[in-house]
């Protein structure tokens, strides 16, 4: 799976697991996903694939390398879908 394939996968699953607020957004906490068995099963590194995601502006969080435990209640915010212009 490459890096795009991945980011995309990580928005689905941020979209399963997550709440979507008023302005279109996600929000889900990386212990949450981290601690998700179907996660766990698609991503061999989730912090990577998340790094990518929020160098991509796909999602937010705050820090920049998140650990197991230690940051298991950092929000993660997957950022609404950019609306195609015709």
């Amino acid at each position: 799976m490459n890096v795009e394939e991945e980011v995309e996968k990580l928005r689905e699953e941020i979209q399963r697991l997550g709440k979507v607020q008023p302005d279109g957004s996600y929000k889900v906490t990386f212990g949450t996903i981290f601690h998700d068995d179907r996660c766990a099963n698609i991503f061999e590194a989730l912090v990577g694939t998340l790094r990518a995601a929020k160098k991509r502006k796909v999602v937010a969080y705050d820090g920049e390398l998140l650990l197991q435990g230690v940051h298991d209640n950092v929000e993660i915010t997957l950022n609404p879908a950019p609306v195609a212009v015709n």
